[in-house]
């Protein structure tokens, strides 16, 4: 995945889709005839703007710079019934996990989730009908046709919620993304100091069978996360679209790993109780520090959740958290 200012998972976007075209007002003339009825052609719909997902994209940075998409008018109706071409519609292809609302009210339009999957953002003016469609036994001309609609212009805003199997949940430096780079060939920014991710990475675990799942490294919460502190909200949605929930504390933390996973867990649920709902596994890390007198007596004073104590660097316990995360997926 592209690093840094390539990842964009929000965009503001002015959209206003095609007006429709207008009918005609024709009446049939030629040679044999002077005075024939009405025949005019119904105008195009305007274009339509339309969302599209692509498995292909995993970021909106190519709509960061497009603030105006304008979709073509419709063209008016001719004569002898022939109707305006549609205008062409916009296309705008978006990542799996694309939520469209609109600007102002901040209400959800969609979501798109499939691959190929295609919405309409901003509709198109429909065309004006033709004065053939006017005419009646006792208006056998009709000189009148219908104005095109006017298209809508409207602020929109798409914002991406990562999909993904698994999401990892820890403070800075629990060492989530030196395990993202271990077991998939993610290849994310690792340094020792706090917030190295600032952008959610993804990476597509290998398992057993040619089975596979998608593992996203979400960038480290701190206390007050749910509050908007620090990169808060901006990253705590990313977490909603998991299916499950790793908790990563480090074999060296200052507090107890029960009092670590509690504090995550809280942030957690004061952002979105519904959190509590998914699946929550707990990964010890860094675990290749501790020999077995230290781990037997800190299992002692685990929260009741599945745990496992693991080393990404050691590459300690990495085929057993496979197995667990496995589980928890498919039940």
């Amino acid at each position: 995945m592209s690093q840094g200012s390539n990842f964009v998972d929000y965009v503001k976007i002015c959209c206003r889709s095609g007006k429709g075209g207008a009918g005609s007002s024709h009446l049939h003339r030629d040679v044999l005839t002077a005075m024939g009825g009405p025949d005019g052609g119904d105008g195009g719909r305007g274009g339509h703007i339309i969302v599209k997902g692509s498995a292909n994209i995993w970021t909106l940075l190519h709509l960061k710079y497009r603030k105006h998409i304008i979709a073509e008018d419709g063209l008016a109706g001719g004569s002898s019934h022939k109707s305006g071409r549609q205008g062409k519609d916009e296309i705008l292809e978006v990542p799996l996990g694309t939520i469209a609302k609109n600007a102002e009210t901040g209400e959800t339009i969609f979501e798109i989730t499939n691959d190929g999957e295609t919405q309409i953002l901003t509709k198109g003016g429909r065309g004006g009908q033709g004065n053939a469609h006017f005419k009646t036994p006792t208006q056998q001309t009709p000189r009148y046709s219908q104005p095109g609609e006017a298209g809508e212009e409207v602020w929109n805003v798409l914002e991406l919620k990562v999909l993904a199997d698994v999401g990892l949940v820890g403070f800075p430096n629990a060492g989530k993304s030196t395990l993202l780079s271990v077991v998939t060939a993610a290849k994310p920014e690792i340094a020792d100091y706090p917030f190295t991710t600032i952008v959610p990475n993804l990476g597509i675990v290998s398992y057993r069978d040619n089975r596979s799942f998608v593992m996203a490294d979400i960038p480290g919460i701190i206390e007050g996360a749910s509050q908007g502190k620090g990169l808060g909200y901006r990253f705590l949605r990313h977490i909603e679209r998991n299916s499950v929930l790793l908790f990563m504390v480090p074999a060296d933390t200052q507090r107890s790993i029960k009092e670590e996973y509690e504090i995550l867990k809280g942030e957690l649920e004061k952002y979105n109780p519904e959190l509590m709902q998914k699946p929550h596994l707990l990964a010890v890390t860094k675990a290749d520090m501790l020999d077995d007198e230290l781990t037997a007596e800190m299992k002692l004073d685990l929260p009741n959740v599945p745990s496992l104590f693991i080393s990404s660097v050691a590459e300690k316990g990495l085929t057993e958290l496979k197995d667990m995360i496995w589980k928890a997926i498919e039940s």
